[in-house]
């Protein structure tokens, strides 16, 4: 169930802050524009009902917007408002520490504001120079250094920066700077009609495609009563499934990689890449994108649903194989056990998603709050959960869930054969308003809060579980040292081109 409540400004707050207390997760704040006018939406989950509650800021007398911080009272929110004062210019009075998050901008400079579609600031800001601020120092004493990992890696992964404040061996404090890939998403959704909004959504965190075009068309149909064939709610499934298979052997590889386990290294990749191939025959496309498509899918599976199991049977039956003899390798196990743990109750506390949180109790999964072909598919009742924080207990997580999702894919493609009509997509009548939808991706929940207006979008919110998940990064070196970063950042499994937007 969705919902979404206009209050003034300082019962917005307290309504906030009391359905945090009350156990309701925080799921995100962001602003929307209108002129000089803006409109706060802080998103709030509690089991199957999430809601979204605005409040609007006129301007001060000077011209600038702001309200009272959130985050004194709801941690959960320290991002999210540095993130809504970089990309909006509007300040959260009270917030510790408003340093640049997702764009650093110059004195003067204006901020995109998304909802507001000025394109003549716009040019202003991304042609004006930028002078790179010097990193935060946290961390006092002698022998005390910063390294900087990034935001150049090796291999492939995005751009980032790590600040270790470090003293020699230990990581008392870590300083997180994705920054330096903004890509303008949130001004990317503006002006575009529901169907071509759809490819930008596929755009946001590349490896989760499917579960970000999923959350807009979700949001979508639910702005406009549209409701998606049986058929196209099953494929949907299958190809989510698939997608998070293939994300969580990816987590495999890197931590076989960090361990310099060669073979293994080589067979999880061996793994993916067959899933990969799968995912391409199914529909044209490595990483599923052009599949979903508003009011359903874009177009009948390339493979027969019996096809689509017997293949995946195949792979996930030496997956097994592999992981079985992974699991009792003592160096490999030794490395994971007891590292990068994330406290279960902190985990709580911000409302960690998917195997980050998960694997430290808690047990959140958007499946649970039935969209798609999972109403009829209740497997996910057996979500695995961990209690141990550690990036063993992430690893034993994913385990479960691919075995969980191989025996989705199976029960879609055993109701898919049978359905004698052939219709993939409802048609969609183009309405106004607001929306919120949501999937589960293999990182956790991927949340999208939808405005159109004349029929074009006016704002996206696209919210990715990297980003919601990346602030707890800070908090899990507590005990290690500088040689298990590697270990516990491949455990979190996060996309920071879903932090960097």
């Amino acid at each position: 169930m969705t919902d979404a409540v206009d209050l003034p400004l300082d019962r917005w707050r307290m309504q906030v802050v009391e359905h945090v207390a009350r156990g309701y997760r925080f799921a995100g704040v962001y602003a929307s524009h209108d002129a000089d006018t803006a409109q706060l939406h802080a998103l709030l989950v509690g089991g199957a009902w999430v809601s979204c509650f605005r409040t609007c800021l006129p301007p001060d007398s000077d011209g600038s917007t702001s309200y009272p911080a959130l985050t004194p009272d709801v941690p959960a929110a320290f991002w999210y408002e540095r993130a809504l004062h970089d990309l909006s210019g509007v300040v959260p009075i009270g917030h510790p520490r408003l340093d640049p998050l997702l764009l650093a901008r110059q004195p003067g400079q204006p901020s995109p504001r998304p909802g507001h579609v000025d394109h003549a600031a716009l040019e202003r800001h991304i042609h004006s120079s930028a002078t790179e601020p010097r990193g935060p120092v946290d961390v006092g004493g002698g022998g005390v250094f910063t390294l900087p990992l990034g935001p150049v890696r090796s291999g492939v992964y995005e751009s980032i920066e790590f600040l270790i404040e470090t003293p020699g061996e230990d990581i008392p404090h870590l300083n997180i700077r994705p920054h330096y890939k903004h890509r303008g998403i949130a001004k990317r959704f503006e002006a575009l009609r529901l169907a071509d909004g759809i490819l930008v959504a596929e755009r946001v965190e590349g490896i989760s495609s499917v579960a970000h075009a999923l959350a807009f068309a979700h949001a979508a149909e639910n702005l406009t009563g549209a409701r998606p064939p049986r058929r196209a709610r099953l494929v949907r499934v299958i190809h989510a499934e698939l997608e998070r298979i293939a994300n969580h052997l990816d987590v495999v590889t890197r931590l076989c990689d960090a361990a310099g386990l060669a073979v293994p290294f080589a067979r999880f990749g061996w793994h993916k890449e067959s899933l990969m191939r799968l995912i391409s025959a199914l529909c044209g496309n490595r990483f599923g994108r052009s599949v979903v498509r508003v009011g359903g899918i874009g177009a009948q599976p390339r493979l027969a649903p019996a096809e689509v199991s017997a293949q995946l049977a195949v792979i996930v039956r030496r997956i097994r194989h592999d992981r079985d003899a992974l699991m009792v390798d003592a160096s490999f196990l030794d490395r994971l056990r007891g590292t990068g743990r994330l406290d279960p109750s902190l985990a709580a506390s911000h409302g960690a998603l998917g195997p980050v949180g998960r694997g430290s109790g808690c047990d959140d999964d958007a499946r649970k709050r039935p969209y798609d072909g999972y109403a009829e598919l209740p497997v996910v009742d057996g979500t695995v959960v961990d209690d141990q924080g550690d990036a063993l207990a992430r690893l034993r997580v994913r385990w479960g869930e691919i075995d969980i999702a191989a025996e989705l894919i199976r029960r879609a493609c055993d109701r898919l054969s049978p359905i004698s009509d052939t219709a993939i997509a409802a048609p969609v009548e183009m309405a106004d308003g607001f929306a919120l939808g949501w999937s589960e991706a293999s990182q956790g929940e991927v949340l999208y809060g939808l405005e159109v207006r004349g029929g074009t979008i006016r704002r996206c919110f696209a919210r990715s579980a990297s980003l919601h998940n990346m602030l707890l990064f800070h908090d899990v070196f507590g005990g290690d040292i500088f040689t298990d970063f590697p270990f516990i950042e491949a455990s979190f499994g996060l996309c920071y081109a879903g932090v960097a937007m």
